[in-house]
């Protein structure tokens, strides 16, 4: 990769992973309009690994008191229900709703590769689920928090997580939109889509590195070096300022830059 090329493509990363504006729709518009080769195994590896390091780090109080609550239920005298604690719970909920996208992965995800990665499906999804995004938002109640998070909750959550499989859903703004319709306010839906995102970013990444070692690569050094580094500074980043801006600005701002992406993509597959 020329160095144009590792830049462009670690920020875009780094900034759309979280945000939910849809990382497939961004990353397939360098390789048309600049006719980009694939970027290597190697390189998705370090991108996810900055990704995965910048979430875990704004959210390192949660992890600690998901995993210390969650471990220390199996310690000591009682019945596990009586050593529940919030964080314990939130850490069930996470697992829960983290299910249903590995069970339909594992089932569909040759046939997501091989058919669903065009740039019409991407332009698609990108539209419809940038409108139901808006209509979550705007009809939602936003009077729970995580507090009251339930199975049936975080069950609903991971099935729309699941439709993230799709290129162009977008896998934050989905899990967003479906908390906002379940009557969660912003913040706190959007703090679930994060700590979902941990794991499965960790497989994501997991996977990546096993084809990697299967594979070999032949990348340089310096470049996947760069390429984490960059990607956490833009995930860092853009977490920090999104969940600052969030309640303030809401979601219409994301949902019009996807309609305009959309039509973008659209355009480009009609040339």
């Amino acid at each position: 990769m020329d160095w144009l090329q590792l830049v462009v493509l670690a920020l875009i990363q780094g900034l759309t992973e979280f945000l939910p504006i849809s990382s497939s729709a961004h990353l397939i518009l360098p390789s048309q309009v600049l006719g980009w080769p694939d970027q290597g195994l190697a390189f998705d590896v370090a991108v996810h690994v900055g990704t995965l390091a910048a979430v875990m780090l704004v959210f390192r109080r949660d992890i600690v008191a998901i995993l210390s609550g969650w471990f220390g239920q199996f310690a000591g005298t009682g019945s596990l229900a009586s050593r529940q604690t919030e964080s314990s719970w939130l850490g069930w909920m996470v697992l829960l709703a983290t299910l249903p996208a590995v069970i339909f992965g594992g089932l569909f995800n040759d046939l997501i590769e091989s058919s669903l990665r065009s740039s019409l499906v991407i332009a698609i999804t990108t539209i419809v689920f940038g409108l139901l995004l808006w209509w979550a938002d705007a009809q939602g109640s936003r009077s729970r928090d995580l507090a009251t998070m339930t199975l049936k909750a975080a069950l609903i959550i991971g099935l729309f997580q699941a439709i993230a499989l799709i290129p162009g859903t977008s896998r934050s703004g989905i899990t967003i939109t479906a908390a906002l319709l379940l009557g969660f306010d912003r913040l706190s839906s959007a703090r679930f889509s994060f700590l979902l995102s941990i794991p499965l970013i960790i497989a994501a990444g997991a996977l990546k590195g096993l084809e990697l070692a299967e594979s070999g690569s032949d990348a340089a050094v310096h470049d996947v070096l760069i390429g984490a580094g960059l990607s956490f500074v833009a995930a860092l980043v853009c977490i920090k300022l999104f969940l600052a801006a969030l309640d303030r600005i809401g979601m219409w701002p994301f949902v019009a830059y996807r309609l305009l992406l959309g039509g973008v993509l659209l355009w480009l597959w009609v040339a």
